[in-house]
Order: C-alpha cells, then sequence, then structure tokens
C-alpha cells in the first residue's frame, strides 16, 4: 500500500493525512505512521517545539555539567513523559473536534481542558526535576 498523501484541510486550515482510516499492514508501515503523527506534532503544535528545545537544553546542560547517567536518565524521561502527553493533547483535541465539529459543548471542553492540564502538570514536574537536578552542579560549575 503507498504511503498515504497529506493535504491541506481548507476548511480548517490544518494538515491532514488522507486515507487515515487505513490500517498499518506491516511493521514499517506502522513506523511510517508514528513518523508521520511525530512530524505533524513538530510542524503543528507551537508548545511541542518549545518543549522539545527546553528539553534539548536541559539535556544538553546535563551533559556538560557530567551529570551521572542515572539523572540524564531522569532527565530523559520527564522531557519524554511532556512530550507523550503533548501528543496525547493534540489527538484528544483532533478527535474531540472530529466528534463534535466547530460546536461547543461541555464534556468538549472538559476533555480538552484535562489534556492540557496533563501536560501543564507534566511540564511543571518536569521543570522541578530539570532544576533539582541541574542546579547543585551549574551553581558549582559558576562557583557560586
Amino acid at each position: 500500500m503507498p504511503p498515504p498523501r497529506q493535504g491541506k484541510d481548507r476548511s480548517r486550515g490544518r494538515y491532514h493525512r488522507l486515507g487515515a482510516w487505513a490500517v498499518a499492514n506491516d511493521l514499517p508501515a506502522s513506523f511510517r505512521y508514528a513518523a508521520q503523527g511525530l512530524s505533524y506534532g513538530f510542524r503543528s503544535q507551537r508548545n511541542f517545539r518549545i518543549h522539545v528545545l527546553t528539553g534539548a537544553v536541559a539535556f544538553g546542560l546535563g551533559v556538560w555539567l557530567a551529570l551521572p547517567p542515572a539523572q540524564l536518565a531522569v532527565l530523559v524521561l520527564t522531557v519524554t513523559a511532556v512530550l507523550v502527553l503533548e501528543l496525547l493533547n493534540t489527538a484528544t483535541e483532533a478527535v474531540v473536534d472530529l466528534a463534535i465539529g466547530r460546536q461547543f459543548h461541555p464534556l468538549a471542553r472538559i476533555a480538552k481542558d484535562c489534556a492540557a492540564a496533563a501536560v501543564l502538570v507534566a511540564a511543571l514536574a518536569s521543570l522541578l526535576i530539570a532544576v533539582l537536578l541541574l542546579a547543585p552542579p551549574l551553581l558549582g560549575r559558576l562557583g557560586l
């Protein structure tokens, strides 16, 4: 099966995958679909790009400060958790929009708000973890 085409949805101004209903028949197709989802998240979600950048900075600081591998692993896990939740938030918003269209529904608002709150909680926890892991060696490196 050829890879699905992407096109611009003129009614909403967003990208969509034509033939998105298709089921992956093999492992490479599954990875291709996952890569398309990751690419969509990066292209379309400003907050996802911000999280990628801040995570890369935190990891780069951890490497520069020569954090032990276990502490670097904690940084990777917390950044990954935020990115995963951001992608799930994007998926939740897309499914809710698909289900109700452009109309308001209080349950749709709750679903979207709770998904966004999950990202916020994870991002705040990730920030706290980064400060706890990076601040002491950074202050030591700076002689403070």
